[in-house]
């Protein structure tokens, strides 16, 4: 299949240029003024638009089993919901319970990823310690393609990493030439606050917010970076919602230290008002963690991306239904966590970012697939309009806008954080290795379409 799009603005992450872009099969072939095509190629007609990568949400979870349910979405909705949005790739996880082999689980989680409709890949979390976790990660990286490792330092008595497995766990990555990630919450000091809150009656969803403090997550970020720094480990904290997570990350990189940030697009629009809504529904639909922070937070984040201590843009995709969420009804600590966004993280972040002059549209590109990309080693194949790449391409209008709301969303689950704002700029056509998948308002996503990515490791791996 041969495709063409004619007349628009090429933006990638160093410049934008007028240029024709010409596809055939899943690469791109050609990028440059007044291309010839075959008659036989499909045009399409960016005039008066931006052609750009398409996105990268390096954060997702998608079929998660998790708090006693599974979420809405799984690998065929979730992406689908991407490739709307213009999201063409997403990372997700896979998330062993403890004792769980690794390789179980990571199989376990490429069979449900069969059907995706958009291209995937996959962190790999360490949930726990011994000699078979140590081998199957070399096994991972060296036959298939994982080159990040999550590391929870929440949820305790489930999933949480103790300081014992992150150590060993990073230093292994540094022996493989992977990337630690981590999700940076003190977990105790969340379990001893959840439990004071209960035992005072506070069982509501407004309790959240107060049993995650930002200064649990400055503590767990901190700790974080200390032993990477230790240990001569990059890392890449996950989610940051709190400025003083932010400026510890600040002070790492202003000392040397490979240190990357990552924001979620619900964190940058939404406050922690939700919290105090008197509706159940709508208080813990925004139930996720770390939570929803106060508008200072939220300038520090947008600062954060400005200034290039925070990298990349997510969405931490993780949606639960209002009947899923009333498992919490009596105790606030047993409702699902996870909000959505996957369909709309690109068009509030250029409404929030470039509308508002905090980013320029090549900035825009970085944040939201460029530097994932390049941080998880799959540039220039993805993240970057030129020949040889991915035709994972998004053909975006600035002046059209859309509501966002629950009702229209292609997302399965029956909330929407974003609900009721109307964005300005989104994506008229995307397309994902090659096939137009949303053209015009039309979702054209084919279950099973997507690939798996393999990203290699950062260096030869010869470690056993």
């Amino acid at each position: 299949m041969t495709t063409i799009i004619r007349g628009g603005t090429v933006v990638n992450a160093d410049r934008a240029f007028k240029a024709d872009v010409l596809c055939y099969g899943d690469k791109i072939v050609a990028v440059g003024e007044n291309l010839d095509a075959p008659a036989s190629a499909t045009v399409i007609d960016a005039s008066g638009q931006y052609v750009m990568p398409g996105g990268i949400d390096p954060h997702t979870h998608m079929n998660l089993p998790f708090m006693g349910t599974v979420t809405a979405d799984d690998f065929f909705t979730g992406t689908a919901a991407g490739l709307a949005g213009g999201t063409t790739t997403i990372i997700d996880f896979v998330i062993p319970n403890p004792q769980q082999s690794l390789m179980e689980a990571y199989h376990q989680w490429r069979g449900w990823a069969q059907k995706a409709a958009g291209d995937y890949t996959f962190h790999v979390a360490i949930t726990w310690w011994d000699e078979s976790v140590h081998r199957d990660m070399g096994t991972l990286v060296r036959g298939h393609g994982v080159n990040s490792f999550k590391h929870f330092m929440a949820y305790k008595n489930a999933i949480m990493a103790d300081d014992e497995t992150l150590v060993k766990s990073f230093r292994r990555c540094l022996e493989l030439g992977a990337i630690p990630t981590v999700h940076a919450e003190n977990g105790e000091l969340v379990y001893q606050l959840q439990q004071d809150l209960i035992r005072q009656g506070l069982t509501g969803p407004s309790s959240h917010p107060l049993s995650r403090p930002p200064a649990v997550e400055a503590e767990a970020a901190n700790r974080a970076i200390a032993i990477a720094d230790v240990l001569h480990t990059p890392v890449y904290i996950v989610h940051v919602s709190c400025q003083e997570s932010l400026e510890a990350i600040t002070r790492a990189r202003a000392n040397g230290q490979r240190v990357y940030g990552e924001a979620l697009a619900g964190h940058l629009i939404i406050d922690d008002s939700v919290y105090q809504s008197e509706d159940f529904a709508f208080a813990a639909a925004h139930v996720m963690s770390p939570p929803f922070r106060s508008k200072q937070h939220q300038a520090a984040l947008w600062h954060g991306l400005q200034g290039g201590n925070l990298h990349t843009t997510a969405t931490d995709h993780c949606t639960f239904c209002a009947g899923q969420k009333a498992a919490g009804k009596d105790d606030f600590s047993k409702i699902p966590n996870g909000c959505g966004g996957v369909e709309d993280r690109m068009a509030v972040i250029w409404d929030a970012g470039v509308n508002t002059g905090r980013l320029t549209p090549s900035e825009f590109v970085k944040v939201t697939s460029a530097n994932a990309a390049q941080i998880f080693n799959i540039y220039p194949r993805k993240g970057l309009v030129a020949v040889g790449s991915d035709a994972d391409i998004v053909v975006w209008d600035p002046q059209a806008t859309r509501t966002i709301s629950a009702k229209t969303q292609h997302a399965k689950g029956d909330f929407n954080v974003f609900e009721g704002r109307t964005v300005k700029g989104v994506p008229t056509t995307t397309l994902a290795a090659g096939n137009i998948v949303w053209h015009q308002g039309e979702l054209r996503a084919k279950e099973g379409a997507g690939r798996h990515i393999d990203r290699p490791a950062f260096k030869p791996v010869t470690a056993a």
